[in-house]
């Protein structure tokens, strides 16, 4: 089966909140709960096309909002009021805003991911190893688990045995406001902030409120401490067993790429002797280390951001040529099932947003493209599917492209779907309601047509540099035994007639006799008649901003 991934935020998924204030708190704009979540919810992300449901932000993380019995944070070392998901207080908690019952926290996320399994769908969360708040400190731990620092010399800058980096004698001072009196925070001696900034002066633009894991690696000079294993090393894989036991089903690793790759060459196969279910996706930006962190890392799956992701938006956006895909795909050649391929998540700007398209249906043939070009996991983000175009000024985000992360919100798109857990379209606009069926019927064929699953891959360019418009137009074939697709995409704001090629050599590898074929497009459910030979262009008409999937019968 092809993973077929839907992100979502509880704090943002099912928050109902109409009047939300900029900057508000979350008694003014309201939290989703995990409870929000039902059965009926879940069942309509299966039918959507959902496999897999990524809980992004459920770990316990820094925030503003107080909580009996649970430790407050300082407030000028969160970012917004809801805090940042990835600036991790405690490993072993729940976080309260997202909980009916705070006390309860804990039961209430196992329940959730009871229903998700019960709803034929399995659970993601994520696992932030890089960095935690400045301010972390476990309330949940086991007892016979130290907590992170615990036992660190702090008079060190650095030292394998530590759990972070220090700077001795030196007072934090980054380049924002940390109050006064009783308000300020104190900080000495120095942490490394998140980002690897070493120093004690990281800016408002740094990751300034987190502080950077230390896994035996000194900085200074380069060198490796592996043996003995060092502590965060333990206590890591001992976070990961914990949730592995919560019944989840795989791991999204924030910047795993920050992390060495012995670390995970140690962890991961530890995890998966006990719990052979658990994915691990990598969330990584260099390409030149994909090889090292799926073969030596045991990474399931990796963001293919910087290659497939950028390129599909250059082309949407008209600054790459569509032939450009092509080395998308070759650049990642005996990798490709271990992609993960996107046009959306909490980084990225919305397809919809004046930042990036400005309207969703633009990014149509990038969207075919990025689901359908491979067997590897596709995902999408809560509220691509209506075209979410975030053009709030939320707080602390702005107005940026992006849903914030930091903030007390509602998404306007899923808070009219969702209409009080109806899960319905009565109150989407026609624009929103077309997108999500086409959305629906696209994710459904990953899976219900096996020469995307599981077939292999013929691409078409190189056939076809002049027989047709390659600035705009992308084609390949899917194929699996006598199944048959041929995928054509068209990035441009024109009708293209195009004259495609098939050669021999495509059709011998998908052993195929010249001929005529009565074929299908799925997308649109027309029939048509191909006739399809090595010595003569197959001649087709592809509407603007769209893609035909044809499956030849």
């Amino acid at each position: 089966m092809k993973p077929i991934i839907y992100q979502l935020f509880p704090r943002l998924f099912t928050n109902s909140c109409d009047h939300c204030v900029p900057g508000g708190t979350i008694k003014q704009n309201g939290s989703g709960k995990m409870n929000d979540i039902t059965m009926p919810v879940l069942k309509k992300l299966k039918d959507l096309g959902a496999t897999h449901v990524w809980f992004t932000g459920v770990i316990r993380h820094a925030t503003k909002t107080h909580y009996r019995d649970i430790p407050d944070c300082n407030p000028h070392i969160v970012k917004g009021n809801a805090g940042s998901p990835y600036a991790i207080t405690d490993y072993y908690d729940i976080d309260p805003d997202i909980a009916v019952r705070v006390k309860y926290r804990m039961k209430e996320f196992e329940q959730l991911v009871q229903r998700t399994h019960e709803a034929g769908l399995k659970a993601l969360i994520d696992f932030v190893p890089n960095h935690v708040a400045r301010q972390y400190h476990s309330i949940a731990k086991p007892h016979d688990v130290d907590d992170l620092g615990e036992s660190d010399n702090k008079d060190l800058a650095f030292s394998p045995t530590n759990n972070f980096y220090y700077m001795p004698g030196e007072q934090f001072a980054p380049g924002i406001y940390l109050g006064q009196g009783a308000d300020f925070y104190y900080e000495k001696p120095a942490m490394a902030t998140g980002n690897d900034c070493f120093h004690p002066y990281p800016s408002k633009n740094d990751w300034y409120e987190t502080v950077k894991l230390n896994y035996g690696v000194d900085y200074a000079t380069g060198e490796r401490h592996f043996s003995p294993i060092p502590s965060t090393w333990h206590k890591m894989l001992d976070i990961l067993l914990f949730w592995a036991q919560k019944g989840i089903d795989g791991f999204r690793c924030d910047m795993a790429h920050m992390v060495p790759v012995e670390f995970w060459n140690w962890a991961i196969p530890q995890v998966k002797e006990r719990h052979p279910h658990i994915a691990f996706i990598a969330e990584l930006y260099d390409t030149a280390i994909y090889r090292d962190y799926i073969f030596r890392g045991h990474f399931d799956y990796l963001y293919d951001k910087v290659s497939l992701y950028d390129t599909l938006r250059a082309v949407t956006c008209g600054t790459a040529s569509a032939a450009a895909i092509t080395g998308c795909w070759q650049a990642v050649e005996g990798m490709g099932d271990h992609m993960l391929n996107f046009l959306e998540n909490h980084d990225e700007q919305r397809i919809a947003s004046p930042q990036f398209a400005g309207n969703a249906l633009k990014a149509v043939p990038a969207l075919v493209v990025s689901a359908t070009i491979s067997r590897a996991p596709f995902m999408i983000y809560q509220g691509q599917e209506l075209g979410e175009p975030a053009l709030d000024a939320e707080g602390f985000s702005g107005q940026d492209g992006r849903t914030t992360i930091f903030d007390y919100w509602s998404i306007p798109t899923l808070r009219r779907w969702y209409h009080g857990g109806k899960c319905d379209t009565a109150r989407l606009s026609q624009g929103e309601r077309q997108l999500r069926r086409f959305y629906k019927k696209l994710l459904r064929l990953c899976n219900s047509e096996k020469a995307i699953a599981s077939g292999e891959f013929y691409d078409l360019m190189y056939a076809n540099r002049n027989s047709m418009n390659c600035d705009k137009i992308y084609a390949y074939y899917r194929h699996l035994g006598q199944e048959r697709l041929l995928i054509i995409a068209n990035f441009g704001d024109h009708e293209e007639s195009i004259g495609l090629c098939t050669p021999a050599h495509a059709l011998h590898t998908m052993h195929m006799l010249p001929g005529t074929y009565h074929a299908r497009e799925l997308l649109t459910s027309h029939d048509l008649t191909l006739n399809i030979s090595a010595d003569a262009p197959l001649c087709l008409t592809i509407a603007p901003r769209s893609a035909m999937i044809i499956k030849l019968m």
